[in-house]
């Protein structure tokens, strides 16, 4: 079986127990503890708990369907993660990003699902629209207004948090411009490409060894045509993700005589005490380090 296969086949058995188990009529967990009647919101990628919680504040009682750390593409739920999404009083989601949690909502809808794929305004396949600071702007004020249907008590602090959130992310883009001012043209390699939305937003040109799917490997005439553009726009460094050592991307580096650097694409949540914008800004320096600009 295909790992795509897999994958589909486990979203589908995870859906059909989190009916058998909302039927039997378990209870809700409640994130927010034993008599806690706030808001219950749960996201299905850091990205969307970073927006949410910032937006909720103490308002509501946000949590991952995910664990901890997980990768935002390859996580599978357990029962009680898809049964958390069906009890939930909102569910913040990114249709395609999970096979399971795309399953576990069409089994067994929440009261209220925020689809971000609209306010995201997403291009094509590619997903990662949170490395645009400004699309992840929109999404927050998407989530504000929608939470603020759900809970019209709270919906003045809903607003507000979410302009102060916007506030951030517009500060943090016109930081990316402004360093990133002379760079406009420059030839940013990845070792797969998610990074499409960054490149846009500040004038780069993407060129990933691998597609949009890290998990298929790049053919010969792919890994040819990276190394020609790698000589011929002079590019310094070979950037990977910090989820995987990446020895394709690593290899071509070597034989190169490149250097290599990290770009994280922020898919799930760091060490404690590293949000996301924090990790934006060590993308950037990575960016400014490494770019032949």
């Amino acid at each position: 079986m295909t790992p795509a296969a897999h994958r589909r086949a486990t979203a589908a058995l995870v859906a059909v127990v989190a009916l058998g188990l909302a039927a039997c009529g378990a209870g809700r967990p409640g994130s927010g503890g034993e008599g806690d009647d706030r808001l219950d919101v749960v996201t299905s990628a850091y990205p969307l708990q970073y927006v949410t919680e910032r937006v909720a504040g103490e308002d509501a009682a946000v949590s991952s369907a995910l664990p901890p750390g997980s990768d935002a593409h390859e996580a599978e739920l357990a029962p009680s993660q898809a049964l958390r999404l069906s009890d939930a009083d909102v569910v913040v989601t990114l249709p395609g990003l999970q096979a399971g949690v795309d399953a576990a909502l069409a089994a067994s809808p929440p009261g209220r699902v925020v689809d971000v794929t609209g306010p995201a305004d997403l291009d094509g396949d590619d997903l990662h629209f949170w490395l645009d600071p400004l699309r992840l702007a929109a999404v927050g004020d998407a989530v504000a207004g929608e939470l603020a249907l759900a809970d019209p008590g709270a919906a003045d602090g809903y607003r507000a948090r979410a302009r102060e959130l916007r506030s951030d992310l517009e500060a943090l883009d016109a930081r990316y411009a402004a360093e990133l001012a002379a760079c406009r043209g420059a030839v940013l390699v990845t070792s797969h490409e998610a990074f499409g939305y960054l490149a846009a937003r500040y004038g780069l040109e993407q060129v990933g060894v691998a597609g949009l799917d890290p998990e298929v490997e790049p053919t010969p005439a792919r890994l040819r045509a990276v190394v020609a553009q790698v000589q011929d726009a002079g590019v310094r460094t070979l950037y990977f993700k910090t989820e995987a050592t990446d020895a394709v991307t690593r290899a071509v580096a070597a034989r190169l005589g490149t250097g290599t650097g990290v770009l994280d694409p922020m898919e799930s949540e760091r060490e404690p005490g590293t949000d996301l914008v924090g990790v934006a800004q060590d993308n950037l320096l990575s960016l400014r380090t490494g770019l032949a600009c």
